[in-house]
C-alpha cells in the first residue's frame, strides 16, 4: 500500500506503507545507529516522534522481545530507506512490519533517507507526519498543524502509574524516578546488587524520604525538560538528602532543579557513536544517545562542575557536586556502544550509595 511522509516546510515524498494503516504526527528525527532498531522503537525517549534509521537496511536480522527497553513501541511513526521482509536470525520472533502492526504503529520505506538527513542537519527537526493514503495538501497541513514537542507533555504517558519494587536481595534501597525508564537501566542498577522501588514522575518527595532509601536515580524520559515540574520540584526538594544520580532527561531534569536553564538542540543527538571525552580523565569513549535537549554550561549554579563533553559540538555531557553525592550524564551508558565504555557510571553510583 503507498504512503507518504510530509514536513513542515512542505518536503512530500512517497513510498511504501509497513505496519499499521494510519496517519501519524510527531518531530522526525534521524538516528545514525546502524544495528538496535528494535531498542530505539521500543525506547520510551522517542515517545512524540517519528523515528528515522539513515542506515539504509533495516529489519534483516528480525525482531526479539528480548530486546525490548519497554513494554512496546513507543515511536509515532518509523521512516527507512529499505525494509527487510524476511530477517534471517536465529533469535528473530516477527519482522518488524509484524512489530509495528502489533502495536498499531505505520511506518514509510522507500524515501531518500539520506535527503531528510542532510536536510535536518541543515534545518533542524520539523514536525512531520505519515499518512496512507492521504492527499498530498492534506498530509502537509498535518504536519504543520500539529503542536511541537516542547508544548506537549510526553512522561505522563511512558512512566509507571503507581510504585513498583523491584528486590535484587541487595544491600541498598534506591527510588527510581520513572520518567520513562529504559529496561537497561533497571538490569545495570540490580546487576549491582540495588534493589528499586520505582514511582511515577509526579511522586512526592515527602513520600519518597518515608521510604528511608539510601538513594535516588533519575531515569531518561521523552519530551522538553522543562516541562516535567512536578519532577524538577522533587529533586529540589531531595537535593542534599539522599545520594542522587540522573541519565539524560534525569541530567537535566537534576541540572533544571539546582537552578540551571536547558536548552533545543538543533536535531539533536541520536545515535550510538557519539565521542564522549571524560575531562577527569582525559579518556575518549564512544556513547550512545538520544536526547534533544542539553544543558546550558554557563547557567550551571556554584557547586555543579563539568566532567564529560561532547567532542562533536562540545555540549555538557556529564556533571557532578563539588560537595554533594550528585552524578548525572547526558548520554546512555546502559546502552553499551563500546560494548562496555560506559558501565561505569553505574558503579559511581554505587560507590555514592556506599558513602
Amino acid at each position: 500500500m503507498k504512503a507518504a511522509l510530509a514536513l513542515e516546510d512542505g518536503t512530500y515524498l512517497e513510498g511504501e506503507a509497513f505496519g499499521a494503516e494510519k496517519t501519524a504526527v510527531g518531530e522526525i528525527v534521524f538516528c545514525t545507529s546502524m544495528t538496535g532498531y528494535v531498542e530505539a522503537l521500543t525506547d520510551p525517549s522517542y515517545k512524540g516522534q517519528i523515528l528515522m534509521m539513515t542506515y539504509p537496511l533495516i529489519g534483516n536480522y528480525g525482531v526479539c522481545r528480548e530486546d525490548f527497553e519497554s513494554d512496546g513501541v513507543k515511536v509515532e511513526g518509523f521512516v527507512v530507506r529499505e525494509l527487510c521482509k524476511k530477517p534471517s536470525n536465529w533469535r528473530s520472533e516477527m519482522s518488524v512490519d509484524e512489530l509495528l502492526k502489533e502495536y498499531d504503529v505505520v511506518g514509510i520505506e522507500g524515501v531518500d533517507t539520506r535527503m531528510l538527513t542532510k536536510k535536518i542537519r541543515i534545518y533542524g527537526s520539523m514536525k512531520a507526519a505519515i499518512g496512507v493514503e492521504v492527499e498530498r495538501e492534506k498530509l502537509i497541513k498535518i504536519a504543520r498543524d500539529q503542536p511541537f514537542i516542547s508544548d506537549i507533555d510526553l512522561v505522563d504517558k511512558v512512566c509507571v502509574r503507581e510504585p513498583r519494587r523491584i528486590d535484587a536481595k541487595g544491600k541498598f534501597e534506591v527510588v527510581l524516578i520513572d520518567c520513562g525508564v529504559k529496561r537497561s537501566i533497571v538490569r545495570q542498577l540490580l546487576k549491582r546488587g540495588i534493589n528499586l522501588t520505582l514511582v511515577p514522575y509526579n511522586y512526592p518527595a515527602d513520600k519518597i524520604l518515608e521510604m528511608n532509601p539510601d538513594g535516588v536515580f533519575i531515569s531518561n524520559g521523552p519530551g522538553d525538560p522543562a516541562r516535567v515540574k512536578e519532577t524538577i520540584e522533587t529533586i529540589r526538594m531531595l537535593i542534599g538528602k539522599l545520594p542522587m544520580a540522573g541519565i539524560c532527561l534525569g541530567h537535566q531534569l537534576i541540572a533544571l532543579a539546582s537552578g540551571a536553564k536547558t536548552f533545543k538542540l538543533k536535531f539533536g543527538h541520536h545515535g550510538s557513536n557519539q565521542p564522549t571525552k571524560d575531562l577527569e580523565t582525559g579518556r575518549v569513549f564512544i556513547s550512545s544517545q538520544n536526547h534533544n535537549f542539553a544543558v546550558k554550561e554557563e547557567t550551571l549554579p556554584k557547586g555543579f562542575e563539568v566532567t564529560q563533553i561532547n567532542l562533536n559540538d562540545r555540549t555538557v555531557e556529564g556533571l557532578k557536586h563539588k560537595d554533594l553525592p550528585i552524578i548525572t550524564v547526558q548520554y546512555h551508558p546502559e546502552a553499551g556502544p563500546g560494548p562496555h565504555d560506559t558501565y561505569f557510571f553505574f558503579d559511581r553510583f554505587l560507590d555514592l550509595l556506599r558513602g
